[in-house]
């Protein structure tokens, strides 16, 4: 009798209950609330300005292509995607394949969904195999010279990097899930997330009440005892019995706070040469407005660090001291040196740090990318009330590393409706200052466009024609490997300039961590070699040693190298006990002008 019974009729997926039709209800009308509370419009109703105003114009690709290159890359493509498709629908008669290891190392697919779900293995895959062939066909374009090209490459990357199927719900596995687990709370939330971020203009990279300033970073104790209208300059309290006799003055770059040297206790180069028994001050820069419109690259060396080399050696009375520049203001600082030796002054610094700062920015890398006419104009027009907002700046950086500071933070702040977790170092990042418009302008037009600096003569401070080549104040140089912003190959090329004795360091990692890796925490390395002669950075890494760990030992060993005479830390040497008084406690009031 079961045999001959009529087939059971296949289940009926259930129907969704009052209640799911009432939340999913609930969830789709808190969200177009919210996108109504943020000037966002819907059929049939106006739309805010502000999202009614146009967008820029997508500039237009080269019209001249290799035909042959085109037609071989299409070939290509399609010969790995019928492969790619053989090996999920017959992979007994596919060819036998073993994923790439930075394939399969791709931070944006490292969750097992995107391995072990056959769908999203593929759609992964797809993705992966699309990407590929799409940078390789930016080769395809002639006619274009290679700056064009590069440009090309950039900005596919960045497409190719917008398209991940990481960044869409529909494709995300793990966005999926966390969609059924929630019920669409996360996608709420993360709507939230973005309207806020919208809102302030940056997207948000670490837990903003996290970290204060003076509370949990940037409270390496010290005194503010000079305040002009550019910069703070603060005094450190020494930890010794004795320090150096040659003090050292710090030039953080004006495009972000100070602080990146005074993160967390664990992590502050400023505290750590403290310990070590210098006698440390550092210069806080003023986020500009627009009483700094006309604030030049002179004003930054004449009232920036040479007031300020002058002033540490006027209250401790000491011929000299230890500068120290870092990125931009280690280009100024280069500048710097070739003023006051011109002037017959160069005796002022003793030594000079060069913390990934370019002099020579014929190998700038990616950031060149954005200098151009059409560059130029847009960031004038930005720049109408005197200073460029340091948002745009920020935007620009990020650009750089769009997957890890932007599509990263599109998957978890906005799809999977998370908070950014608290990152110190990212908190810094997001700290922006703004920029003096006419020596923003400046700078990317005399260095990033027409590399005027290592033109003898070209360019002139207080109408004194510089000359990087007479430069002979011993120098420490130190590189970032994986530097994005300031190439390690761009950095290297001040030894093709400055003529006196050099030491150049190339750390592991990039911009900003390979500078602020403090020794306890046993990361990264660098390399050195000590040959004479080495003409380019091929040729040192190839004859370089690897030392595990911080570079900051083998500075501060420089540093005594050159002088190691002590004093008693008493005295002048005391915050505000000299001849300028304390104004008030480190870090100061310009770093918490925004």
């Amino acid at each position: 009798m079961a045999d001959n019974a009529a087939p059971m009729p296949p289940e009926q997926p259930a129907m969704p209950s009052l209640a799911d039709l009432q939340h999913w209800t609930a969830v789709f009308g808190r969200a177009q609330q919210m996108l109504m509370e943020h000037g966002f419009a819907f059929p049939g109703e106006k739309p805010t300005e502000a999202a009614a105003a146009p967008t820029a114009a997508t500039p237009a690709l080269p019209g001249w292509v290799d035909p042959f290159a085109l037609a071989q890359a299409s070939a290509d493509f399609w010969t790995d995607s019928f492969k790619l498709w053989q090996r999920f629908v017959d992979p007994a008669h596919a060819e036998p394949y073993v994923e790439p290891d930075e394939q399969a190392r791709d931070r944006r697919f490292k969750a097992p969904q995107w391995h072990e779900q056959p769908v999203f293995d593929f759609i992964r895959q797809s993705y992966l195999l699309a990407s590929q062939h799409l940078m390789k066909s930016v080769d395809a374009f002639e006619g274009i010279d290679e700056r064009q090209k590069e440009r090309l490459r950039f900005l596919t990357r960045g497409f190719v990097d917008a398209m991940s199927p990481s960044n869409f719900p529909i494709t995300n596995p793990l966005v999926l899930e966390r969609i059924v687990e929630t019920r669409g709370e996360n996608l709420l939330k993360g709507l939230q997330n973005l309207l806020s971020d919208m809102a302030r203009g940056q997207v948000t990279h670490s837990d903003a009440a996290a970290f204060e300033i003076g509370r949990n970073i940037a409270t390496t104790p010290g005194k503010v005892i000079k305040r002009t209208e550019l910069y703070e300059l603060i005094h450190y309290e020494p930890t010794t019995e004795k320090v150096l006799a040659t003090p050292i003055v710090i030039f953080p770059p004006w495009i972000n706070r100070f602080y990146i040297l005074d993160l967390t206790a664990d992590k502050s180069l400023i505290r750590w040469a403290v310990e070590q028994g210098l006698s440390v001050f550092v210069v806080s820069w003023r986020s500009a407005d627009a009483s700094m419109k006309d604030v030049r690259w002179d004003d930054y060396v004449l009232r920036g660090q040479i007031d300020a080399i002058d002033t540490v050696r006027e209250l401790l009375d000491v011929p000299a001291v230890h500068a120290v520049g870092y990125c931009v203001a280690g280009t100024t600082l280069a500048a710097t040196l070739a003023l006051l030796t011109a002037r017959g002054e160069a005796d002022k610094v003793a030594s000079a740090t060069f913390f990934t700062a370019q002099v020579d920015f014929s190998k700038a890398g990616e950031l060149s990318l954005f200098v151009d006419d059409d560059q130029l104009e847009l960031i004038r027009s930005l720049s109408a009330e005197g200073f460029l907002d340091g948002r745009v700046m920020a935007a620009t950086f990020n650009l750089l590393r769009g997957r890890e500071l932007i599509w990263n933070y599109v998957t978890s702040n906005y799809l999977l409706g998370e908070d950014a977790p608290p990152f110190d170092l990212l908190h810094w990042n997001a700290d922006v200052t703004n920029l003096p418009a006419t020596w923003h302008l400046s700078y990317l037009t005399d260095l990033y466009r027409d590399n005027r600096l290592v033109q003898p003569g070209s360019l002139s401070i207080d109408h004194t024609p510089l000359d990087l080549t007479t430069v002979k104040t011993p120098s420490y140089v130190q590189a970032g490997r994986e530097d994005h912003i300031a190439p390690a190959e761009s950095v290297w090329r001040i030894t093709h300039h400055f003529t006196g004795p050099l030491r150049f360091v190339l750390a592991g990692s990039g911009h900003i961590a390979g500078v602020v890796n403090p020794p306890s925490a046993g990361k990264y390395q660098y390399w050195r070699n000590d040959a004479p002669g080495v003409a380019s950075l091929e040729d040192f890494v190839a004859g370089a040693r690897e030392v595990k760990g911080s570079w900051w030992p083998d500075w501060i060993e420089w540093l005594r190298g050159i002088d190691n005479e002590e004093v008693p830390a008493t005295g002048a040497r005391i915050p505000g006990e000299g001849k300028l008084r304390a104004l008030g406690p480190a870090p100061g009031e310009y770093v918490l002008k925004r």
